[in-house]
């Protein structure tokens, strides 16, 4: 698949792919801050933004989405930064397609198997009646029984298009089906990237833990591991300014 992309800046190409329910424009923070240096492309994975839906959507296949997309866009070789969903698709990329990959950088995720999933988030926003009616106000209000912080009520809510026939810009039906992949991890057997790799991580967050270390490792063994205190699992979201300049001096020339 084709991906839908959100390009700024000239220069050295660097991939951005964002996380689950989130779009390229998610990482807007990150974009400005890296493209007075470079020609950053964010992405729209598939089933998020404007790309298309479709399964499957296990990370091999995603990973293949991107290496389609830079084909597309003339892109052989890219530094590639990925948080969450995207950190997972970054990661897979890097192990599937090396020569591709010049430098990694995953922010707030390992690889390994999860086992929080959000399945009642996409049950939550599937139940909603998409009526010409419908508000903002009336889909967070039936969002809420399920979804606790407005914060994540609102991120969730950006992917809701309103006027005339409302429709949701994530492929719901498709996310649900592949929750059991995106949960999951299965890197290919005896894959390694060995190039430079970033593991950045929100002080805050429990998605990263020192127990992930001998797994990043032994797919990353040049990994470092650097963490934004005072982050949640959203850390460019929470700390904008240092996480762009652990970035930029991770990629710096």
């Amino acid at each position: 698949m084709i991906l839908h992309n959100v390009q700024s800046g000239e220069g050295a190409p660097l991939i951005l792919l964002h996380g689950l329910f989130g779009a390229a424009k998610n990482l807007g923070v990150i974009a400005r801050g890296l493209a007075p240096q470079r020609r950053v492309i964010a992405m729209d994975l598939r089933n998020h933004g404007e790309s298309g839906h479709g399964l499957p959507m296990d990370f091999a296949t995603m990973a293949a989405d991107v290496a389609e997309s830079c084909a597309a866009l003339g892109v052989a070789r890219a530094d590639v930064a990925g948080h969450s969903l995207g950190g997972k698709t970054a990661m897979m990329l890097a192990l599937m397609r090396p020569e591709m990959v010049a430098r990694l950088a995953v922010l707030d995720i390992a690889p390994v198997p999860y086992t929080h999933g959000y399945d009642a988030y996409v049950a939550a926003m599937r139940g909603i009646a998409l009526t010409p009616e419908l508000t903002r106000a009336a889909a967070e209000a039936a969002l809420a029984p399920v979804v606790a912080q407005a914060p994540m009520r609102a991120f969730l809510l950006n992917n809701l298009v309103l006027g005339g026939q409302p429709r949701w810009r994530l492929g719901l039906p498709e996310i649900a089906a592949a929750m059991p992949d995106l949960l999951g991890w299965a890197p290919p057997a005896g894959a390694r990237f060995t190039g430079p790799a970033l593991f950045l991580r929100g002080g805050l967050s429990d998605y990263v833990t020192p127990s992930a270390r001998p797994a990043i490792l032994g797919l990353f063994p040049a990994a470092v591991q650097q963490t934004i205190e005072g982050a949640s699992h959203w850390l460019h979201a929470d700390k904008p300014a240092e996480v762009v300049a652990a970035l930029k001096e991770f990629f710096s020339p």
